[in-house]
């Protein structure tokens, strides 16, 4: 099953489209026609994606020129308050709750909705966190598989949750960690479990998918907060 199905709507598949290519602020989109083909959506249908993200303040479109990816001072001001208020007063603690209510539920639908390069580029990331030296590199990679799930759901408003429960994460929770020196242990618990969760994503099994990011926040969890 691909991502762009008859139940992701044209404007949710280009926003996650954004989200998981190299587009930078102030990058031009590519023309109508080649972005139709490779979002697997008709023209009129981009048209009204592209109409609904220039609404949102998301890209901007200039006659002549073509259609650009922005980032308007004021989104980035009012995301920006949010992870900063959030992070000032949640603990550790409620940062993994959170995650615990929220990721399940993506990865299930990621099940469902994962396009196969979503799928290729989670198995990479499972053999880079193996490969990793350091624990920053660990966390680079650990965090974009984690991202890469949330983009694969093909639900926007998820994808924005998940981005402001991860930055909290990250803030309260990572920040403040003790790991000793060098990177993860070659039998370090999470590279099974992600094993575990790619697993069922590639099954298309969205139970199994649940199951496995459940078991694996909750070791996460009982690995990190041991004082918690």
């Amino acid at each position: 099953m691909d991502v762009h199905d008859n139940h992701t709507e044209p404007r949710c598949v280009l926003a996650n489209w954004l989200a998981s290519s190299d587009t930078a602020v102030g990058d031009r989109l590519p023309p109508e026609r080649r972005l139709a083909a490779e979002l697997g959506v008709s023209r009129g249908e981009l048209r009204k994606a592209l109409m609904a993200l220039e609404a949102e303040g998301i890209i901007e479109r200039h006659v002549g020129r073509g259609t650009f990816l922005k980032s308007p001072a004021d989104m980035e001001d009012t995301g920006e308050a949010i992870v900063q208020r959030l992070s000032e007063i949640s603990s550790p603690h409620a940062a993994m709750m959170a995650r615990l209510s929220l990721e399940p539920e993506l990865a299930g639908h990621a099940a469902i909705h994962a396009a196969p390069r979503h799928l290729a580029e989670l198995r990479r990331r499972c053999e880079a966190m193996r490969s990793a030296t350091t624990w920053a590199e660990y966390e680079h990679h650990d965090s974009r598989f984690h991202r890469l799930i949330a983009i694969a759901s093909g639900n926007a408003i998820l994808l924005e949750l998940h981005r402001i429960v991860d930055a909290v994460r990250v803030s309260v929770v990572w920040s403040g960690l003790d790991l000793p020196q060098g990177g993860p242990t070659r039998d370090y618990h999470s590279f099974a479990e992600h094993d575990e969760i790619l697993e069922a994503l590639e099954r298309r099994d969205r139970a199994a998918a649940y199951q496995a990011m459940k078991t694996h926040l909750k070791s996460v969890r009982a690995t990190l907060l041991k004082d918690d």
